[in-house]
């Protein structure tokens, strides 16, 4: 599909590029689009065209990132607790990109002295409500830290589709970095 396009070309792209700042602006970029590309590549592929699988989306999602970053088997271990439940699009293609870079951040900073350690996303659904945990036990935020006042682009992003889920996010800076977000699905909207 075109995303998928777009993500070659951004590939392309860092190929020619020196600066590394450069490297991990389109590498991030990349990884954005990709989560996207495959939420419509689920759709295309599935019974039902308004919901994927989030379960088997995130599996995905969470594998292609490790690989992205080249993480080594054996080193930062991936602990997915995700409920077999179908989203809509209006709520799949928010989750996956926050899940994407929540993820990424954990990859890039909680375990900068080594290289061992574990990133957990959850989801669990009780009536209406779900709560989608993402945590590492890495070396956690720093001291002062305020989420929702960071110049992290990655981290408004995060801030501005919680609030486009009609979500809250709480983060627990105890044990590592752990993010909750508790949201309802949205409608699905009629497309033509």
């Amino acid at each position: 599909n075109n995303m998928q396009i777009i993500s070659s070309l951004l590939n392309l792209q860092s190929a020619h590029v020196q600066e590394e700042e450069s490297k991990e602006i389109l590498k991030d970029s990349q990884s954005r689009v990709k989560s996207m590309a495959m939420i419509h590549e689920k759709l295309y592929t599935s019974h039902d065209l308004s919901h994927i699988n989030f379960k088997q989306y995130t599996e995905k999602l969470v594998s292609d990132i490790f690989y992205t970053y080249k993480v080594q088997i054996g080193t930062i271990e991936p602990v997915l607790k995700v409920e077999d439940i179908e989203f809509n699009m209006e709520t799949a293609i928010p989750l996956g990109l926050i899940i994407n870079e929540l993820v990424t951040n954990s990859l890039k900073f909680a375990f900068p002295d080594t290289d061992k350690g574990s990133i957990t996303v959850k989801l669990e659904t009780e009536g209406e409500e779900h709560n989608l945990i993402v945590a590492d036990d890495g070396i956690g935020l720093p001291e002062g830290f305020e989420f929702d006042k960071t110049d992290s682009l990655g981290l408004q992003l995060v801030n501005n589709l919680v609030a486009q889920i009609d979500g809250n996010i709480t983060i627990d800076k105890s044990q590592g970095t752990k993010y909750s977000i508790n949201f309802k699905e949205l409608g699905y909207t009629e497309r033509f």
